[in-house]
């Protein structure tokens, strides 16, 4: 592979990071109008997630010390997010019948 290959693949990494972060927000906001309430669906921290690892691997890619913290810090918010989420599924509701 050469270096003009390997460099847009980073590129298509980037972009692919951008997008996967982006729909994050579009899923938010469809669960919100079909709910008429604002929401946070659990596949907004997934996209979050998704997103925040192929950007943080950019990052680290372009040596960006304020990208990489940046992401590094959601990345761990995302996870905190997600693992909350499963608590709750695993945790039963005693005022569910």
């Amino acid at each position: 592979m050469n270096q003009d290959q390997l460099l847009s693949g980073w590129i298509v990494l980037g972009f692919a990071g951008q997008l996967l972060f982006s729909c994050r927000f579009l899923v938010q906001w469809i669960a919100s109008e079909r709910r008429r309430r604002s929401v946070l669906p659990v596949a907004f921290w997934y996209f979050s997630l998704a997103g925040g690892v192929c950007l943080l691997a950019y990052a680290i890619h372009r040596a960006d010390v304020v990208f990489i913290v940046g992401q590094a810090g959601g990345i761990l918010m995302y996870a905190r997010n997600l693992a909350l989420v499963r608590r709750q599924h695993l945790t039963p509701d005693p005022s569910d019948p």
